[in-house]
């Protein structure tokens, strides 16, 4: 028997889930907790084989209390299961604790297919999920590929830039003309393909160019 305790902080969707699983022989839910100080209660009682485990909690982020479970209870596989389809939750989630990714639009077999793959000790992302890493993925090994060449001045300047100076407390540090520094702000937007001073920082940190 695989024991799931759910967390959801609207309780149409806690019945809806336990409506999905009710008729299945092999799984029966034990809790159903709407934030996440009840789900924390409700694991000191008695600790379910999975946990489904929304991300947007009142009390706290499903991202942090996927940690804190998976640090106090290894035991529990947990599923997060969000309308979050951004990938930065996907990754985060799985990062601290989570073994599987579904959205609330999931069907009822891919819900049990996934209550079966963690408990088996394997990780399952839903299909869309799947498909956006692969997609980002190739996206970013394409993107990564390219790595700007960068002159000492322009490091000197991007760096200065990170450190949140103006252009006249960048041209003191450098001594170059504030003119300069915005020239070499300039070839920096060129190289990296930015469109502003922030696009700049957001690249550099991506192709770690400010160690």
């Amino acid at each position: 028997m695989i024991k799931i305790t759910i967390t959801d902080d609207h309780f149409v969707v806690l019945q809806g889930i336990e409506t999905m699983l009710e008729d299945e022989a092999n799984i029966q839910v034990i809790a159903m907790n709407e934030n996440a100080y009840q789900t924390m209660k409700s694991l000191e009682n008695e600790q379910p084989n999975v946990l489904l485990l929304d991300i947007n909690l009142p009390d706290e982020n499903g991202i942090d209390l996927a940690q804190k479970i998976t640090s106090l209870y290894p035991e529990v596989k947990i599923i997060a299961l969000t309308n979050y389809e951004d990938i930065s939750f996907v990754k985060q989630m799985m990062k601290h604790g989570a073994k599987g990714y579904l959205l609330k639009n999931t069907h009822r077999e891919e819900l049990i297919t996934a209550i079966e793959a963690v408990t088996n000790g394997d990780e399952y992302l839903q299909k869309d999920i799947r498909e956006k890493i692969i997609s980002e993925s190739l996206g970013r090994k394409k993107q990564d590929a390219f790595m700007p060449k960068l002159t000492k001045r322009e490091l000197e300047v991007l760096h200065a830039m990170a450190e949140e100076m103006t252009t006249h407390e960048i041209s003191e540090k450098l001594f170059i003309s504030p003119k300069t520094v915005e020239t070499h702000r300039m070839n920096l937007m060129s190289k990296l393909g930015a469109k502003n001073s922030v696009g700049i920082m957001k690249i550099a940190i991506q192709k770690q160019l400010l160690k």
